[in-house]
């Protein structure tokens, strides 16, 4: 029988009232009704669907309580990647940051700068997309570029609006946000968990994780979850502002939760003074929090600016004083890692700090070890900053029983008595083995394949250590020799979990210049400047071939890492491993080389576009600048050379004639260039 139209408009209807309840409740923290109206309501539209299961819609008030359980989750690829933000521990840090962003801006120290301010929330970074207003998907951050797909779970959180209100968002809409627990609702999981004799977490951040992380989506509706957005990632069709925090306040009309102790704050001294506000507020607030973030407000200004690695340049975390806690150095151990630094590990006697259980520190180097002073049975201050690795902060001396020794460098390396060498002028002392040394050697293959250089999933640490130890991986070309059978020998294996792993060597040999030059493990080579010299040379043959100064031509590239790449590339055994990776099928797309040199007509010229030209788009116009060796910024100042202004052109061009800057059309420019 079918449903009439005055039932479907009845449970409309009753929706509708039933998400702007929640807006007011959950968003605007500005209840109209009382809860006894609000779950009258709900009882209603529950019961209308019950009548008539065709009414009932994935993006339902009632379709809170998820799916049945999953035996797995799935993996989402981030269109775009979720980032990690650079830490700042101190004021002086956060002004070295500030002061950064104006030089990369080209803006003085007097100029006006607007960060948009907002606590840094302890929980779990979630990935929320929208098509036409409706949740499709909810995803972790996991590294970045893929997350787990938990979207039965974060329909069970009542703070997530399955479907978006109000009008103008855009069609794809991909919203970034902190779920978390509550402390009240933390502390109230917790007393349940233990008069019912169960497990109790350890703080909310792990909770929020926990909770976000359960198979059964039932068992996350159990818990008091709640979420703030923070972010936008992909938004396409439709328009958005052009400023951060007015993005964030559109979000919340529609319908997504944001923290009400966001800010917008002038230059470094707004920062400082929010900071200190939230600190003086920590304990009041309804939520944890380890930090404040402070993100540059314009997003013109931060297209400037840009990333570097994972991290953009435009935003920053500014951590709270460290945790610290007091215990006992039960020994202290000298690891060896995959370029051969030798680094002292204190064992303690285990203490809780920050949330979790330490039970090792680092202590960077011999001559930070020296600095500090540690010995064996020493009571030191161990502190823990979020997520950095816990470090002994310092010994108390009055503690220090007596017959204690100084620690000293091993002459020998501990896990294959070769030399221990310490060049001068380096802090860090190193097995001088390579990749002879067994632990080098194993360090260097876990890093060829982690994600972020081959990515061979299901390759974990203890297969490496199993392959290295019987001498079955010498060189990452080893990997792509093993078979199958062999695999499925070796301890905790199976055939499935053997040809699972062989389906992910196969899809590593196809990757990028840039995660192949990463994953050779050059010391000082990191992923950005993998990237730089991957873009700027566009072939590995070009790269082996580049001289010192060549390297140095490169963005991001000094005197230290050009001698690195180099000395790596003359290497005849990182040839010949290299060549067998290639024979072995490793592949990458290749390009031209970037040129960009003091040959470019406009070398040493810096440009500002503005407004609407007639025949290219502005990023046209900055890629013609930058191929011809000019400079494209985005603010004009007193080291402007060219305004280049088309229809619209605004405050800038108003800048640049009182500057007395010299302004071009779109013709002028071409015919600049063709000079």
């Amino acid at each position: 029988m079918s449903v009439s139209i005055a039932t479907r408009k009845k449970a409309e209807s009753l929706r509708d009232q039933i998400r702007h309840h929640n807006h007011r409740y959950h968003v605007l923290d500005d209840p109209e009704i009382p809860d006894a109206e609000y779950d009258r309501l709900l009882r209603e539209l529950v019961a209308l669907e019950a009548e008539h299961a065709e009414l009932v819609s994935a993006d339902s008030p009632t379709q809170r309580v998820g799916d049945t359980p999953l035996s797995a989750f799935g993996t989402v690829q981030h269109e775009l990647p979720m980032l990690s933000l650079g830490n700042a521990f101190s004021e002086d840090e956060l002004r070295d940051f500030h002061r950064r962003v104006l030089d990369r801006l080209e803006l003085d120290d007097q100029a006006e700068l607007i960060y948009a301010a907002e606590p840094k929330l302890d929980g779990a970074a979630v990935s929320l997309m929208y098509e036409n207003g409706v949740l499709a998907r909810g995803a972790t951050r996991g590294d970045g570029t893929k997350g787990e797909d938990i979207t039965h779970n974060v329909r069970t959180i009542e703070a997530v609006p399955l479907r978006l209100i109000g009008k103008g968002y855009p069609a794809r809409l991909e919203v970034r946000g902190e779920v978390f627990m509550p402390k009240a609702g933390f502390e109230a999981y917790n007393a349940k968990a233990r008069a019912a004799g169960e497990k109790t977490f350890v703080n909310p951040r792990n909770a929020a994780a926990g909770s976000l992380r359960q198979l059964d989506p039932k068992l996350t509706a159990e818990r008091p979850l709640d979420m703030y957005a923070y972010s936008i990632g992909v938004a396409a069709g439709g328009h958005l502002p052009t400023r951060h925090s007015e993005i964030i306040d559109r979000l919340r009309d529609w319908g997504i939760k944001v923290c009400p102790e966001r800010c917008v704050v002038n230059g470094v001294e707004g920062c400082l003074a929010f900071y200190r506000s939230m600190g003086e507020r920590r304990n009041e607030l309804s939520y944890e929090m380890d930090g404040v973030v402070y993100k540059v407000d314009s997003l013109q200004m931060q297209a400037e600016l840009g990333f570097v690695s994972r991290a953009p340049r435009w935003a920053i975390a500014h951590k709270f004083p460290a945790q610290e806690e007091l215990t006992v150095v039960e020994d202290v151990e000298f690891q060896v890692g995959r370029t051969g630094a030798v680094t002292p590990v204190a064992r303690l006697k285990p203490v809780f700090v920050g949330g979790v259980t330490v039970s090792n520190a680092t202590l960077h180097n011999i001559e930070e070890l020296h600095r500090k002073d540690v010995r064996i049975g020493d009571t030191v201050i161990v502190r823990r900053a979020g997520d950095v690795i816990p470090e002994v902060a310092s010994v108390i001396l009055d503690r220090r029983p007596k017959g204690t020794r100084r620690i000293q460098l091993p002459k020998n390396c501990p896990v294959c008595n070769s030399h221990v060498v310490r060049e001068e002028g380096e802090a860090v002392a190193r097995c001088t083995a390579g990749v002879f040394c067994a632990a080098q050697r194993t360090e260097a293959l876990k890093h060829f394949v982690s994600r972020r250089a081959l990515d061979i999933e299901g390759f974990g640490a203890k297969l490496v250590e199993q392959l290295v130890a019987t001498d079955r991986l010498k060189t990452p070309a080893d990997i792509f020799q093993l078979s199958s059978g062999e695999l499925a020998e070796l301890d905790r294996m199976g055939k499935k979990s053997a040809d699972n792993l062989m389906r992910s060597i196969q899809a590593s040999k196809s990757t990028t210049l840039a995660r192949f030059l990463f994953a050779l493990g050059i010391r000082e080579v990191g992923e950005a400047t993998a990237a730089s010299i991957a873009a700027h040379f566009g072939s590995l043959d070009n790269v082996v071939a580049a001289t010192e100064q060549d390297l140095q031509s490169v963005r991001d590239v000094g005197p230290v890492v050009a001698t690195r790449v180099k000395s790596f590339f003359a290497e005849a055994h990182n040839l010949e491993v290299i060549a067998r990776l290639r024979e072995y099928g490793v592949v990458w797309p290749e390009s031209d080389p970037i040129e960009a040199t003091e040959d470019g007509v406009l070398f040493g010229k810096t440009f500002v576009i503005t407004g609407t030209l007639p025949t290219m788009t502005r990023d046209a116009a900055k890629d013609l600048i930058q191929s011809a060796a000019g400079k494209v910024t985005s603010s004009i100042s007193a080291k402007t050379d060219y305004l280049v202004a088309g229809e619209k052109a605004g405050s800038k061009l108003s800048k640049a004639e009182k500057l007395k800057v010299a302004i071009l059309d779109e013709a002028a420019l071409l015919d600049l260039i063709s000079r």
